[in-house]
């Protein structure tokens, strides 16, 4: 049977991580963080001490990840989108939360000022939805609001619905 590929993208703290893995306990889906993928793997090139995190090797990830992707039925989830082959994903989620809620999230995390700044700042330029726009067919790109559990049972659901579709619309 053939299963979609879903990426699930926005800033940190919008809740991806949240999100995926509970879409995939319920669709039966592979939930994959890019990050613990990178992490297993030491699939990075460098350090940067300005955010003080490693940085991510793009080709090895893409590398590490490919046989998963082909096979089908994976949920990915990861902040950047536009180093993955456009071919992965039959449906790209971009995630945005309110800058007040989100600056709490991150807060919470530890972030230094500057990278709490900056996050602020990509989440209020929107630059993870233009950046899935310029990588994707317009079509396949969806914005969702994330900043309540409210809002995240209806993401959940409604990305449900829209797996249920693409498995019946594929699978004659």
């Amino acid at each position: 049977m053939l299963l979609p590929n879903i990426l699930i993208t926005g800033t940190p703290g919008v809740g991806k991580t949240t999100l995926g893995k509970e879409l995939a306990s319920r669709s039966g889906l592979k939930y994959i963080n890019v990050g613990d993928v990178a992490r297993e793997g030491a699939l990075y090139n460098g350090y940067d001490e300005e955010y003080d995190c490693p940085i991510l090797d793009e080709e090895k990830v893409v590398d590490e990840l490919e046989n998963q992707v082909t096979e089908g039925g994976v949920i990915v989830d990861y902040h950047g989108c536009d180093f993955f082959p456009e071919r992965w994903f039959h449906a790209v989620f971009v995630l945005r939360t309110d800058n007040s809620i989100l600056y709490k999230r991150l807060e919470t995390r530890g972030y230094n000022e500057k990278k709490l700044g900056d996050n602020i700042e990509c989440e209020i330029f929107q630059v993870l939805y233009e950046e899935a726009m310029l990588s994707y067919k317009e079509d396949v790109v969806h914005q969702l609001p994330s900043n309540t559990p409210e809002e995240l049972e209806e993401n959940i659901n409604q990305i449900l619905g829209w797996i249920e579709q693409w498995v019946k619309d594929h699978n004659p």
